[in-house]
């Protein structure tokens, strides 16, 4: 077992906290949406999933450090890195609005931040700096914009813990609403590489991985953001002063992110359908959950900050997208943990043979 589990941490995915990110995400959904049984359940599950993932990663960074440091600085796994972030924001907004628990939530909140200072600056410093650099085609994809997506997270869980912090409210809300013009600045500018990428370089079938989902995901939680900051701006006049602006941008985050889901589903139905690409788990397929449960909350954000109650509608059938989407791949993920054990097993099983034929056992 402790192999099994040295073997886990050597192979970790760097973007597998996207599990946490999709769970929280559709907790709160579903919470909102008044499915407060599936929300506490997904809550519970949340939390086992983040600290098993935490201690993976620990000892993966102890016991592989150059390894570790290798992927956080690479094109393309680094951007992975940055659900280390969102993960621990987005499972502090979920203990906030599910569980109501802000002492804890602050906690992961100034932990959201600090993991953001390091992946951010490592992550850019190392892709800037470096002499070789792959071609923007092998380069960049979906996974980048997981800068803007943890950005936002650290920017909704601020806005949610300034209702319940006494001394500082207005710095809290002013460093919250600078993350959500950050995140806003990251977005533009990465998508603008990823949408020349896919319309002017040639894209392969394996190239168009499940991470560019995060395209609409990034929007997702940008709206999720905006909305969070108008619904908590009586708490510092300066929001109210700039309402209009939020009220527009928020909104054309919001419609940025409904163009892209017919357009990612006309692209997965030609990846897999019509160029019979196999159709299997990968950690990955989590950054394609995320997006799905993320808009089914902002778009029920949206509607309570801007007071248009025919938006209610989306949420209301889109919640039960996300939740077929996350039990598809929690059924994918046990079946891969369960194949993975058991090759492991007979590998184990294998090797003891051999050393007793060889006399080992003797």
């Amino acid at each position: 077992m402790i192999r099994y589990i040295k073997q886990m941490s050597v192979n970790l995915f760097p973007g597998y906290f996207a599990l946490v990110m999709a769970t929280g995400a559709l907790s709160i959904a579903t919470f909102l949406l008044g499915m407060h049984l599936i929300s506490r359940l997904l809550l519970y599950f949340n939390t086992v999933a983040y600290i098993t993932l935490w201690c993976l990663t620990l000892f993966r960074l102890i016991r592989f450090t150059p390894r570790i440091i290798a992927d956080l600085t690479s094109h393309t796994l680094g951007p992975g890195f940055f659900t280390l972030v969102a993960g621990t924001c987005v499972l502090g907004s979920q203990l906030i609005t599910v569980a109501h628990h802000y002492s804890l939530a602050l906690y992961l909140w100034f932990l959201g931040i600090i993991l953001w200072i390091v992946v951010m600056y490592t992550f850019f410093t190392a892709v800037t700096v470096r002499k070789d650099k792959p071609t923007l085609a092998e380069g960049i994809n979906g996974a980048w914009l997981i800068a803007a997506v943890a950005t936002q997270s650290i920017s909704v869980l601020g806005t949610l813990l300034s209702s319940h912090v006494e001394n500082g409210r207005e710095i809290l809300l002013f460093f919250a609403l600078c993350m959500y013009l950050l995140g806003c600045m990251l977005y533009l500018n990465i998508i603008t590489l990823i949408f020349y990428r896919f319309t002017f370089a040639e894209l392969k079938i394996a190239a168009l991985t499940p991470p560019y989902w995060i395209n609409m995901g990034a929007v997702a939680i940008t709206t999720l953001a905006g909305s969070t900051l108008m619904l908590h701006s009586q708490n510092w006049p300066f929001l109210g002063e700039v309402m209009p602006f939020l009220k527009g941008f928020t909104l054309f985050f919001w419609i940025t992110g409904t163009w892209w889901i017919p357009l990612l589903f006309i692209l997965m139905v030609w990846r897999h359908l019509y160029h019979h690409y196999p159709l299997k788990y990968d950690p990955q397929f989590w950054g394609m959950a995320f997006p799905l449960a993320m808009y089914t909350t902002s778009t029920y954000q949206l509607a309570k900050a801007l007071n248009i109650p025919f938006l209610l509608v989306i949420p209301r059938f889109m919640v039960y997208i996300a939740m077929a989407a996350w039990l598809t791949l929690l059924i994918g993920l046990i079946h891969h943990l369960y194949l993975s054990f058991r090759a492991h097993q007979n590998i184990s099983s294998g090797q003891a043979f051999s050393w007793q034929r060889r006399g080992g056992g003797s």
